[in-house]
């Protein structure tokens, strides 16, 4: 088949023309999702002058900027823990840093609000209902969303302010500017009681503010059970969480619990003091702590690929011994830089005190390495076997020895604590 000098020419002349408005195209305007600066969101899905369907494109460029700004500017740090293993501590090298904006026990309010009785005997439909809220808000915490945290409040704020949060002076970012203006800038050692005096209503507009200005955001619970039970939020694309687990020797929580809890533990005290252990003693108060442990453990030393490089276990007796250094391991794990604050407030709560704060069941001023194994001259030889018959797996699993007479738990030059590594899964 011939072809006219004419039709060649022609063909010619439309592949140059074709080429030619590519090349203006992609220089003139050059694609992007969204714009690297936005000052208004309205800007957002503007990918062109002929984009049709503007709201499509903004809910696109919405969920983009959601993840891409999460995943390059803030961490998220959730403090996984039960009571009395020394959660509030290692809260406090997270609250001390200046870039961190830390929460301690938001999902107290959900408890609350949604199980105001709930006990240690936990039904299969009371924990669905608590872990789904419970994710839910934690959500939108990560994201600054403290409005979200209102609708568990009681009473409700009125006007997006509260003086009904709990713990609220357990952290700095909410005892300082914005949100509170009652201290000054350079003050660092604030006192938990002062800033709930000095400071009034919590402000939850400025709250979310606040949180929006710091680099990264951690939080700590004691309400969650086991490190599956957020899998949901380590797979969640939009946000960038890490979780620490903290454990402690269950010979351990009990003593501290029973010390910190007399009404609860009434009968553990009982047990202590007679050396009988009372028929209608509630043993699940220990068990179920060593099944969680044991659950949230098992899940997370397999290492199942939803987890890597999103888990760190962590015994608290080990940052008892060396607060600072294992204190940087955690850091150099979160990626982030340990500041001055942190190290500051290491070396002057770690050492032993006769102050009173020292013996305030929440404090953290105590000489850590002393009371790590300090349990065993609280503990009777009866309860402490008990204790580690039900829990013989756990106590194995997490490099706790065990003792077999009473001169051997009350002998404290030989430790019980295993020289065991937990390398986080990278």
């Amino acid at each position: 088949m011939q072809c006219s000098w004419k039709a060649v020419i022609l063909l010619a002349l439309a592949s140059i023309a074709i080429q030619y408005t590519a090349i203006r195209t992609f220089t003139a305007k050059p694609f992007q999702m969204c714009p690297v600066t936005i000052s208004n969101p309205l800007n957002c899905g503007m990918l062109g002058q002929d984009v049709v369907d503007l709201s499509f494109d903004k809910r696109i460029c919405d969920d983009f900027l959601y993840f891409s700004s999460n995943v390059s500017r803030k961490t998220h740090v959730l403090i996984l823990a039960t009571t009395r293993s020394g959660s509030s501590f290692v809260g406090q090298l997270f609250n001390q840093h200046q870039d961190v904006f830390y929460l301690f026990e938001p999902l107290y309010h959900v408890q609350t609000t949604l199980l105001p009785r709930l006990s240690h005997s936990r039904t299969a439909g009371d924990t669905r209902v608590m872990l789904g809220a419970s994710r839910d808000l934690l959500r939108s915490l990560y994201d600054c969303d403290l409005y979200f945290l209102e609708s568990y409040i009681k009473p409700q704020p009125a006007n997006h302010s509260t003086d009904k949060l709990f713990r609220r002076g357990a952290s700095k970012a909410l005892c300082s500017l914005p949100v509170c203006d009652a201290f000054s800038p350079g003050e660092l050692n604030i006192d938990e009681g002062e800033c709930v005096k000095r400071c009034g209503g919590l402000n939850m507009t400025l709250a979310s503010d606040a949180c929006r200005e710091r680099r990264h955001v951690a939080i700590k619970t004691v309400r969650i059970p086991e490190v599956s039970d957020l899998r949901a939020l380590v797979e969640d694309p939009r946000l960038n969480l890490k979780v620490i687990q903290l454990v402690r020797d269950p010979r351990g929580i009990l003593a501290s619990r029973i010390e910190t809890f007399r009404d609860t533990y009434r009968l553990w005290r009982i047990w202590r003091a007679t050396g009988r252990r009372p028929y209608n003693l509630d043993l699940t108060q220990l068990t179920m702590v060593c099944e969680d442990f044991l659950g949230s453990v098992t899940t997370g030393l397999s290492k199942p690929p939803w987890l890597k490089g999103r888990y760190m276990l962590v015994r608290y007796e080990d940052l008892a011994k060396n607060p600072l250094q294992k204190t940087k391991k955690i850091y150099d794990y979160l990626g982030l830089v340990m500041d001055k604050n942190v190290g500051d407030w290491i070396q002057n709560n770690t050492r032993g005190s006769n102050d009173l704060s020292a013996k305030h069941k929440y404090g953290t001023v105590r000489d850590s390495a002393a009371n790590a194994e300090s349990w065993r001259l609280k503990l009777s030889y009866d309860m402490v076997d008990y204790t580690q018959t039900v829990c013989q797996q756990v106590l194995q699993e997490l490099g706790y020895k065990t003792v077999s007479s009473p001169e051997e738990l009350k002998n404290l030059s030989l430790t019980l604590i295993e020289d065991k590594t937990f390398v986080p899964f990278l």
